[in-house]
């Protein structure tokens, strides 16, 4: 049971009662006494009413046969019931009988405890024997509170360890804020992968992290080739979870939130690109107040953020993301700046795991599934048309197709003897995304697409969820 108690205190036998005169009163005599309360508070307090109610009852109980009680009531009891004590039948026959009310009592009282704490085998809990496996890859069910209940104790779940690409403040920090907080109690934001893009892969199958946000992709201005190579790469042991895709707010970042005061602006070029026309009124106001404003490109904006934080540079703002601000203590001078007529500007992520484990899904009940495969073929570019019209005969939505390098075989030599024509051709791998949550049809669909391929198709991630974040 997760609520211990204080048996030695619920026992109230005539033995006990004749020895402990003035060890304690009789309020303590009946005391419940909870211990790790504060690993299930919220079910303490919700519950305490009731346990106060059955222990007035006790103390009521108790004080009856208290031996302080009896001893300060003798001398007002009638000489006949002093006659009736002093005989050892009657003194024997009413501790039996006393006993027996004790305990139906603490019987009584038991029983109420478990059903308010409900016991491991209510649904909300499930015992270490039901699961299959408790090895470091499967997700320990329990309450809202991340607790388990295992046998006789409660322990806390393991923490989901996340990492993201970049450093602090970046972009993919806010993702991976936004992925996990409001969904997920026990989630541990690792330290950034800063030192290299690969580090999140890394992370993943070495074991010491449990999920890895990366960014994959630009509305405006497209896919982030090195990760889509990463993930090819890592294709065997990680694993596509969920796509986020979430809308673009760059803000103005600066130590005080004076426009006035601000004499350059650095950012990611592709930030500054982004922002063209709220720079331009940022010149013109300026210039008519008599100073100047330098726009510079810098690598990392977030790494400029924390810079002009920690060296307390006034005169200079950074284009960077809501997090960087809170991370770093800046003033959001303005957000929102990016051009309004790129509405369409949206960063796609993709959450990824290790492979065969049992993910802690953050989009229960979202529709719109998807499947990302990943294929060569074995004529090259010219039989593209036969793979798609595999699943345009099943009526399956092809929602993106990218190609990379097939590194493994860049280049197809060619047989004929046609002098007019180049020897060889470069080869390529290709990534579909595909729309469909039925993953027998799929399966039929993708030995189809082996005959023509060559060689067998791999699947990035298999029935994920698609979330759009504001």
């Amino acid at each position: 049971m997760a609520l211990l108690i204080n048996i030695q205190a619920l026992t109230m036998s005539n033995s006990s009662a004749s020895t402990s005169t003035a060890a304690s009163s009789s309020g303590r005599n009946s005391s419940i006494r909870l211990t790790n309360c504060s690993l299930f508070s919220c079910e303490a307090k919700k519950v305490m009413p009731r346990i106060l109610v059955i222990r007035n009852k006790l103390s009521s109980d108790s004080d009856s046969d208290s031996p302080m009680r009896n001893r300060s009531s003798k001398s007002r009891t009638s000489p006949k019931t002093q006659q009736e004590e002093a005989s050892p039948s009657a003194s024997s026959s009413d501790a039996r009988n006393t006993a027996t009310t004790t305990r139906k009592t603490k019987k009584q009282v038991v029983e109420d405890l478990e059903r308010l704490f409900r016991l491991p085998s209510s649904p909300r809990h499930r015992r270490i024997d039901d699961d299959e496996s408790d090895d470091g890859d499967s997700f320990i069910g329990g309450n809202s509170h991340g607790f388990s209940s295992y046998g006789r104790g409660y322990r806390r779940r393991p923490t989901i360890k996340v990492v993201y690409q970049g450093v602090r403040g970046s972009y993919c920090q806010e993702a991976a804020v936004k992925a996990f907080s409001s969904n997920i109690s026990n989630v541990d934001l690792l330290s950034s992968c800063s030192t290299g893009m690969e580090d999140a892969f890394q992370a993943l199958e070495d074991r010491s992290a449990d999920r890895a946000i990366i960014p994959i992709e630009n509305s405006l201005d497209g896919t982030i080739d090195r990760n889509l190579d990463l993930l090819l790469r890592h294709g065997q042991n990680v694993e596509i979870l969920s796509e986020l895709i979430i809308p673009v707010n760059h803000c103005l970042l600066a130590g005080n939130d004076q426009l006035i005061n601000i004499r350059r602006i650095v950012s990611h070029p592709q930030a500054l690109s982004h922002c063209k026309t709220k720079l331009l009124e940022y010149k013109s106001y300026l210039s008519s107040l008599g100073c100047d404003l330098e726009v510079i490109e810098v690598e990392n904006a977030a790494d400029a953020a924390k810079f002009i934080s920690e060296n307390g540079i006034s005169d200079t703002a950074v284009i960077g993301s809501r997090v960087a601000a809170k991370e770093f203590g800046l003033q959001i001078v303005e957000e929102n700046i990016q051009d309004t007529s790129n509405s369409g500007n949206f960063n796609r992520f993709l959450e990824l795991g290790r492979k065969n484990i049992n993910p802690c899904s953050t989009s229960s009940g979202i529709k719109n599934k998807k499947t990302t495969i990943a294929f060569a073929l074995e004529k090259g570019v010219s039989d593209m048309h036969k793979a798609l019209s595999i699943f345009e005969r099943a009526n399956i939505n092809v929602t993106r197709v990218e190609h990379r390098p097939n590194r493994s075989n860049p280049v197809i030599v060619k047989k004929d003897n046609n002098r007019n024509q180049p020897p060889c051709c470069f080869d390529y791998v290709f990534i579909l995304d595909l729309e469909t949550e039925e993953e027998r049809k799929l399966k039929v669909l993708l030995s189809e697409l082996e005959k023509i391929s060559g060689e067998s198709v791999h699947v990035l991630g298999s029935n994920y969820t698609c979330r759009s974040i504001s």
